[in-house]
């Protein structure tokens, strides 16, 4: 699951990178046009370039003012213009603007950096036109660097392929979208522990995975596949929808229970299911109460395997 969630991250980040250089391209694209054929159109280039100019320097004075003033609370911001994950990983993380940022004195977000960058825009695209003399060798030249760009592009975008078929191998494996968000993993180092301090129910899921919006906790089994979940598995799972619900603050549809590769089995999360955790949950508590649980089989292989059979007073092997 780690792989999956590297490679559903790496897809994404290589896509973003991917879209940024190639609004690069689109604009150097444009300026190898427009320093080919400007003259062609009539333009009073010298008056262009200083409108150029003081647009520069406009978003610079607003860009300063923005930086040093704390603004947004004078205007009554309450929420940052970041929009708040649902759950979601982060693709790249935040430099400028850091999530539940609001600015303040000499404190600068996402905005003032967008407009220092069209003031550099601006700046250079003023320059140009007033210095470069030799249009025909200008434009080769942002063709030149057009290409360029275009071929570090396609190799972003064939990373990010590279990383989406990966995703999509894991998923197929593990019946899973591409899309789906695996928002905790066991595997993980440092897994936090989920705890119902109500009901006393504590633990770790396989897996927490984001499907259409919603936490959803799965667990997998090795082993011999059964012709139809163990009763204590299920009651794990459903163990593990509460935890979710306890610790997200939101009830999941249903839960999922793994056995091998291709036996998954869906167990909704309704209030049948809540009374029935709740029944055995109660009974645990009770058989604790009057000092511990008693054998309730004759299967001596169960209590070789059994996890507890170092504390147990009553094994059959």
């Amino acid at each position: 699951m780690m792989a999956f969630k590297g490679h559903q991250f790496e897809t994404k980040r290589n896509l973003l990178i991917w879209q940024w250089w190639y609004a690069i391209i689109l604009v150097l694209l444009i300026d190898t046009v427009a320093v080919q054929y400007i003259d062609d159109i009539q333009l009073n280039v010298m008056e262009f370039s200083k409108l150029l100019a003081a647009g520069s320097l406009s978003f610079l004075v607003v860009g300063i003012v923005a930086l040093l003033v704390p603004w947004r609370a004078a205007i009554g911001l309450k929420q940052p213009f970041r929009p708040v994950l649902d759950g979601e990983t982060e693709t790249i993380d935040p430099v400028l603007e850091p999530r539940g940022f609001m600015g303040g004195w000499f404190q600068g977000g996402l905005l003032e950096a967008y407009m220092f960058v069209s003031a550099i825009l601006l700046a250079i695209h003023s320059s140009a036109l007033l210095f470069a003399e030799n249009r025909q060798q200008a434009s080769y030249v942002l063709a030149i660097t057009t290409l360029s760009w275009t071929l570090l592009a396609t190799i972003v975008l064939r990373r990010a392929l590279r990383n989406n078929e990966e995703a999509k191998r894991i998923a197929v494996e593990n019946d899973l979208k591409v899309s789906d968000e695996i928002s905790y993993s066991d595997d993980e180092q440092h897994a936090q522990l989920l705890v119902d301090d109500a009901s006393g129910l504590r633990g770790r899921p396989d897996q927490i995975v984001i499907i259409d919006g919603e936490f959803i906790p799965v667990e997998q089994k090795t082993g011999k596949i059964p012709k139809r979940p163990h009763d204590s598995h299920r009651l794990q799972v459903l163990a593990y929808a509460r935890l979710v619900e306890v610790t997200t603050g939101r009830t999941p549809p249903y839960a999922l229970l793994r056995y091998g590769h291709d036996n998954l089995h869906q167990l909704p999360w309704d209030e049948q299911a809540k009374e029935e955790l709740d029944l055995q949950i109660h009974a645990v508590q009770q058989a604790m109460a009057l000092g511990g649980a008693v054998r309730n089989h004759e299967r001596p292989g169960k209590c070789q395997h059994c996890s507890r059979r170092h504390a147990c007073t009553d094994p059959l092997a």
